[in-house]
């Protein structure tokens, strides 16, 4: 059975680099590469995405989030493995994670990370899956998008929560601003490491995040459309830290 632990082993964890972002003053931002998604159509519009992980990772964001999903984002776990092997920056890996074998797929490609769905499992399958991710080395983040989805992962021994500002559900086709990590930060009840994800567009954005209380943010569309990577990403890691 492939663990993954000896490709782990060479990278910082993403919740260390999260932290290390902080301690230097930064706002940690977690860029996204994603082939397509269902609101925006083609993202890559030609180009390669090993080369726009480098691009990211040329600047000091906290890590590198892949989609793999196929059918709705255009994902593949080759587009995983190229990039942990490309970078030296912490991946966390997003996909509809459902199955021991998956969490042991991550962690052989060179993930220090896996994204797991709060409103796609239940509380039986997260505790099972967070463990057997924690055996191949990898860190979780539990994401959610209701009050309710929060109250059923706070018992669970992940390490880092996710609060998604678009609904997964429908593919986040939905046109929303950051008011989903505002509605439910106050009852982020622990100390564990938080993240505003998606619809983050702009430093207002991230501030509106940071001041809510979120430890970092996950940016996925926005920089891939963004005119100048490095640039947008530049501006959003600028806000600071603490803000």
């Amino acid at each position: 059975m492939l663990t993954g632990k000896n490709e782990n082993r060479k990278k910082t964890s993403l919740s260390a680099n999260i932290l290390a972002r902080q301690k230097a003053g930064l706002f940690p931002v977690i860029s996204e590469i994603k082939v397509r998604s269902e609101k925006e159509g083609d993202l890559l519009c030609g180009r390669n995405p090993v080369a726009l992980a480098k691009k990211m990772a040329a600047c000091p964001v906290a890590g590198i989030s892949v989609v793999t999903e196929p059918h709705h984002f255009g994902g593949s776990m080759d587009l995983l493995r190229d990039i942990t092997s490309a970078i030296d920056l912490p991946v966390l890996h997003k996909d509809f994670i459902s199955h021991e074998s998956q969490v042991e797929e991550s962690a052989a490609c060179g993930a220090q990370a896996i994204l797991l769905i709060a409103a796609r499992l239940e509380v039986e399958d997260l505790k099972r899956l967070i463990d057997r991710a924690r055996k191949c080395g990898l860190e979780t983040l539990v994401e959610v998008h209701s009050l309710s989805e929060l109250k059923k992962v706070e018992p669970l021994p992940y390490d880092m929560l996710g609060i998604n500002n678009r609904d997964i559900t429908i593919f986040e086709v939905d046109d929303t601003d950051v008011g989903k990590t505002e509605e439910l930060a106050p009852w982020v009840k622990d100390h564990r490491i938080w993240i505003s994800e998606s619809a983050i567009g702009s430093e207002k954005d991230v501030l509106r995040a940071a001041r809510s209380g979120a430890h970092a943010v996950l940016v996925g569309t926005a920089v891939l459309k963004a005119e100048n990577i490095a640039d947008f990403l530049m501006r959003l890691i600028s806000v600071g830290w603490p803000v």
